[in-house]
């Protein structure tokens, strides 16, 4: 079996995870925030939608430059509805799977860096990216992100199983 075919299940499982949390942003709470120094709940689940396009990048690309010529990093924009979250992830998701689908051994096996201004920051296998800074990446996001929805009273889904709201079984 293919690197990527072994991955596949684990990135749809994750996925479908992560959209059931995305599914439960309020459209009124985008703004708020647990402390002064956090982002925003609407900034981390666009986040979150926007980390599982790095996994085109990834595959597609040898390195990311953060700064590339000195030019400041331009973060996206902050989607303004669950809609326009849900659209964008589902988007990152149909052309991220299609990409890791369709990634060889030999591509996942090449290094990927990350650089800011020409210097790299990490390089590392691109499968070591995907497990570390995307699928892991996503994990860690989405658990402040269910933090987040438990400190507003939201429901919180099931993942790995049962949450105080949801039995997942």
């Amino acid at each position: 079996m293919s690197l990527s075919q072994s991955l596949l299940p684990e990135f749809d499982q994750e996925m479908a995870n992560t959209r059931k949390t995305l599914d439960r942003v309020p459209d009124d709470k985008f703004s708020w925030k647990p402390h002064e120094k956090s982002g925003s709940m609407g900034w981390l689940a666009g986040h979150l939608a926007n980390l599982v396009g790095w996994t085109v990048d990834t595959i597609k690309h040898d390195s990311f430059d953060m700064s590339p010529g000195g030019k400041p990093f331009t973060p996206p924009p902050v989607p303004k509805s669950r809609k326009e979250l849900l659209e964008l992830f589902d988007k990152n998701v149909t052309a991220g799977r299609a990409a890791l689908a369709g990634a060889s051994d030999a591509d996942l096996a090449k290094n990927w860096s990350f650089l800011n201004n020409g210097a790299t920051i990490f390089s590392m296998p691109r499968i070591t990216c995907l497990r570390n800074w995307v699928m892991n990446h996503i994990i860690h996001h989405r658990a402040q992100l269910g933090v987040y929805l438990r400190l507003n009273n939201i429901p919180v889904p099931s993942i790995y199983g049962p949450s105080a709201d949801e039995s997942g079984f």
